[in-house]
């Protein structure tokens, strides 16, 4: 393009284009003029036609459509002389793709050139159709190709792109391509010399070998030659030796194309081949230089498939095991992510799994990386490898790391541990034991069909149901239990619970009465189950207890009316059944054993494994014997995600427990799609976000609200331009009302700009969040140098996915969220982020919206629920009452929506004065658990500013933070749209109240504290 003034000018023209508009001006009108001189051939030189198909590539490239002027392109192909035929091959590969009909106009040109002397010419060629490979050209050139390539008259450089496009070709049409009786020829091209000729003919061998190994049998020993003639570095060119390793590419090309033949029957080929294997597993070790590991660990795990693909003897593989090993213990992340993969891999070979089990501590040692890929791996590993005569300290070990372990693997974790302990447990004791625990670290994890199964175990188990019913009570005495403790623990104390009469502590009284204690906190599916226990604690009580009976009955009746047609039902017929007196035993016996029918839980788990070393934990799992009891598969349960969770009433707090606060820093992603251009900007970006109404449409008493117990101060002002600037990026909306809007829904716009939009879309469950965030480019031009960190506070456990580095034109990426509450606080979390748009480098700190009425559930209670809690709370801390003065004058109705709308139920027609309300909900951490919480509110008709409210929890941090979030609430707190400031500078801060869960090392809070 030397010398083509024209093609500089518009080039030039085009980079100073101010905006999209210009740019499609200036193309339109170069399109034009090139129309134009196309169709006047008088004028056309060789030299004009050659500079008006680089600019049609250039414009191609730009991304604009190029309907014309393909004939001129093709024509090139036929020039003699070098610079117009480079032009025609270039351009005719960006333009057309193999459906074009104008490649037929070129075929003989492309021939004729293949066929020619001019080895220039030859490589244009072979270039163009290896990228092209249509099927013409596969019909039409082949045998050419396939001549070049055997051909002993050309140069290396021809016979390399001959190799490499035959591959495609092969590749892209083997139907057309044929390569009968090629056997002999690839083993003559297996004899070459030259190395860049050998690996390309490799290639074309992997290739082939891939379809069919029959027929190439005979270049079988050549390959194993190759790798002796490397292993030894004999006869190879310094530039084919990388950093000390000759050519390892040919190396893993040559034992990749070994591991398609079955076996190797040769004894000296065979042995030739060991050597060449030992003399790779005995060399190599981990260096320094970064570029040779990477190199000498691809030979090397290589020829560890190579070894398996071989069964190779047992003294062999345990090296290969002990290799592995030392991987497994370096500080490189990388190898010792290829160490567990290649080690769950040995898993398919037999007799070696004692050699794996010596390095099982480091192994677990792995579970506690820092990187999640390794953590997973040695996840797989542990499953594969376990046996009967480790099961019990994998297992244990799993149950350990199961507290510290991220959201997204806590399922598989709890399934995989789940299925060990069944497959291998020493003793059903054991394995009760195992589940329970299970059930009482994780139980948001833990699956239907996980305590289905214990259920079916103690049920065929006679000896079993004692030591089950013990435990289960001994579960209930917890303070705060998960919800599926409680229902396990039901249905075995309505089993068997009898068979604990005599114990202290175990009467049907007793037992009655510490299972009822959880009704108020559970939700509408568990209650059948307990309906189901009340009747079998009556029937098994003998001699009849009149008490109890009385008990029992009030609870059957207080359910005949319930919506729920499962509990209205069951309560009715309990309570006419228990009626019957002795006619009761026979209706409620026992349940019946299951019959036998495979374990539910590792067809589950067969369905979900998608790791690479799916066949070796399969066969693995074949060869281990298992004393598990195979029982009834359940029918399966509703596929739709269980409700969320209702609590128990009390717990404890942890504050040693409590994460310390960390940043998660910014990652970057690998691709980002575009998507298409839209009119509706809004639309396409956050259109399945279902946003709701802006916030400049709500009310203005509800955008009143502070929603955090923060102040309103990331708004404008908020954004911190970073360098040298001669503006500011100023934010569109005010962000303090777009914050508090998202504290009462769970999706909408966090922020926007003239650039920029993120939007929001969260999902609650229990003590867990799931945030994403959904960034949107608005403008044509990417933006770059996007960051984005979290600041979070000390209560919350926050991971935030890899964010891309660049958000293309018309864009949306999503950035998922993942997080944990693990203590009662009103602090927030803060986002950090950041990106350029051009030269304006912007910077933003944004509130998210993760804010404690985000974990409370509303829970609607009756009289006979609420006052005994009630009366228990006596006092302070627990229960904290305070006068609160200058608050928003609300009538009942609107007050009771205001508590409503951050999920606090109103319990009507509990307190006899009318100007009164009682409400009542669940607050879900780490630490309480799941934690009723009751509220009383005094109002005076005569003075709505003022009102007496009372709170009480089982927790005292979380009494006094929900009493101050509430009050946040009641209190009128102006939110008006401040101007942002016109530079970098201070930005105005206020008063924020005061909390006792803000602590020193806080960054989350210290940040929001600031902002």
């Amino acid at each position: 393009m030397t010398g083509m003034r024209g093609l500089s000018v518009f080039i030039s023209d085009i980079r100073n284009c101010q905006n999209k508009e210009q740019e499609r001006l200036r193309v339109d009108k170069e399109l034009g003029n090139i129309r134009t001189c196309f169709k006047n051939e008088k004028v056309l030189t060789p030299y004009k036609k050659k500079k008006y198909v680089w600019k049609m590539l250039y414009i191609h490239m730009l991304g604009y459509d190029v309907d014309f002027g393909h004939v001129e392109a093709v024509s090139l192909l036929s020039a003699p002389k070098y610079p117009e035929k480079q032009v025609g091959y270039i351009v005719t590969s960006c333009l057309l793709n193999e459906n074009n009909d104008f490649l037929r106009l070129a075929i003989n040109m492309v021939r004729n050139d293949i066929i020619g002397r001019n080895e220039t010419f030859q490589c244009l060629a072979l270039t163009l159709v290896g990228n092209i490979g249509g099927r013409e050209f596969a019909e039409s050139l082949t045998p050419d190709v396939q001549k070049l390539l055997i051909s002993s008259s050309c140069r290396p450089l021809v016979r390399k792109k001959a190799a490499l496009c035959l591959l495609r070709l092969f590749r892209k049409n083997p139907d057309v391509v044929s390569v009968d009786g090629w056997a002999d020829r690839m083993e003559q091209l297996l004899d070459e010399r030259d190395l860049g000729v050998l690996t390309s003919s490799m290639s074309l061998l992997v290739a082939l070998v891939s379809n069919n190994h029959e027929a190439y049998w005979s270049c079988l020993p050549k390959c194993v030659k190759i790798l002796e003639r490397l292993a030894r570095n004999q006869d190879v060119p310094q530039e084919y030796t990388y950093y000390g390793i000759p050519s390892p590419w040919l190396q893993v090309k040559t034992m990749r194309a070994l591991q398609y033949f079955p076996t190797i029957e040769d004894p000296g080929t065979r042995r030739s081949l060991f050597e060449v294997l030992q003399r790779i597993l005995m060399g190599t070790d981990v260096v320094k230089n970064v570029n040779k590991n990477n190199a000498s660990h691809a030979v090397l795990f290589e020829a560890l498939s190579l070894v398996m693909h071989l069964d190779a003897e047992k003294e062999m593989m345990s090296q290969c095991v002990a290799l592995l090993g030392k991987f497994i213990s370096v500080r490189e992340p990388n190898i010792r992510y290829l160490g567990l993969e290649n080690m769950t891999r040995m898993l398919m070979v037999t007799d070696v799994q004692d050699i794996i089990k010596k390095h099982q501590a480091q192994i677990i040692t792995s579970l506690k990386d820092p990187d999640i890929s390794i953590r997973r791996r040695a996840l797989d590993l542990l499953y594969g490898m376990c046996d009967v005569s480790n099961a019990k300290d994998i297992v244990e070990e799993l149950l350990l790391y199961l507290s510290t372990a991220e959201f997204a693997m806590r399922e598989e974790l709890s399934l995989k541990a789940a299925i060990l302990a069944e497959k291998f447990a020493p003793d059903l004791s054991w394995y009760v034991d195992v589940i329970l625990q299970l059930i009482d670290k994780a139980g948001d994890f833990v699956s239907d069909d996980i305590w289905f199964r214990v259920v079916q175990f103690v049920t065929n188990n006679e000896d079993l149901q004692p030591y089950a019913a013990a435990k289960a009570r001994e579960y209930l005495d917890k303070p705060a239990i998960h919800e599926t403790m409680v229902k396990v623990s039901a249905y075995i104390l309505g089993e068997y619970g009898h068979l604990l009469a005599r114990r202290p502590g175990c009467s049907p009284r007793e037992m009655f009465s510490i299972i009822h204690e959880k009704l108020p906190t559970v939700s509408s599916s568990t209650i059948p189950i307990l309906l189901s226990t009340y009747a079998k604690i009556l029937m098994h009580t003998q001699p009849p207890d009149l008490e109890l009976q009385n008990q029992i009955w009030t609870v059957f009746k207080k359910y005949e009316s319930c919506i729920d047609v499962e509990i209205q039902q069951r309560a009715v017929e309990y309570f006419e059944l228990s009626k019957k007196g002795a006619a009761l035993v026979d209706i409620l016996a026992e349940m019946p054993k299951f019959p036998e029918r495979q374990s539910s839980l590792i067809k589950k788990a067969e369905d979900a494994e998608d790791t690479a070393d799916q066949s070796a934990i399969k066969l693995r799992a074949q060869q281990q014997p298992s004393n598990a009891l195979v029982l009834a598969d359940p029918q399966p349960v509703n596929g739709t995600p269980p409700p969320v969770k209702v609590p128990s009433m009390s717990g404890s707090v942890d504050h040693e427990s409590a994460a310390q606060p960390h940043s998660q820093p910014n990652g970057a992603l690998s691709k980002v799609e575009p998507q298409t251009p839209s009119a509706d900007l809004l639309n396409d970006l956050l259109g399945p976000l279902a946003i709701e109404a802006p916030p400049g449409a709500m009310p203005t008493e509800e955008r009143a609200s502070t929603g955090a117990g923060v102040p309103d101060a990331v708004d404008g002002a908020a954004i911190v331009p970073v360098g040298e600037q001669t503006h500011t990026v100023e934010p569109i909306g005010n962000i303090a009302e777009r914050f508090h809007a998202l504290c009462f829904k769970d999706s909408g716009v966090l922020y926007e700009d003239p650039y920029i939009q993120i939007g929001v879309k969260a999902e609650w469950r229990g003590h867990h969040g799931r945030l994403v965030l959904f960034l949107g480019n608005k403008n044509t031009s990417p933006l770059t140098s996007v960051q984005a960190q979290i600041l979070p506070p000390i209560h919350l456990k926050m991971e935030l996915s890899l964010v891309p580095v660049t958000i293309p034109p018309r864009a949306q990426v999503q950035c998922p969220l993942e997080l944990m509450n693990i203590r009662p606080s009103r602090d927030v979390a803060v986002l950090d982020f950041s990106y350029k748009f051009g030269t304006n480098m912007v910077n933003v700190k944004l509130r998210l919206p993760a804010v404690l009425n985000k974990f409370l559930q509303p829970i609607q209670l009756t009289a006979e629920e609420f006052f005994p809690q009630w009366r228990s709370l006596s006092g302070p801390p627990l229960k904290l009452q305070e006068v609160i003065r200058g608050v928003r004058p609300l009538p009942l109705p609107e007050m009771v929506n205001l508590f409503n709308s951050f999920r606090v139920t109103i319990c009507p027609g509990l307190d006899p004065n009318p100007n009164n309300l009682v409400a009542s909900t669940t607050f879900y951490s780490e630490s309480t658990r799941a934690m009723l919480c009751l509220v009383r509110i005094e109002t005076d008709p005569a003075d709505r500013t003022q009102l007496r409210m009372t709170v009480a929890s089982g927790d005292p941090t979380l009494t006094f933070e929900l009493k101050e979030y509430i009050k946040e609430q009641l209190i009128a707190i102006p939110t008006g749209s401040r101007a942002p400031a016109p530079g970098p500078g201070p930005v105005a801060s206020e008063t924020q109240p005061a909390s006792p869960a803000v602590t020193a090392n806080d960054p989350g809070a210290l940040l929001a504290g600031l902002l």
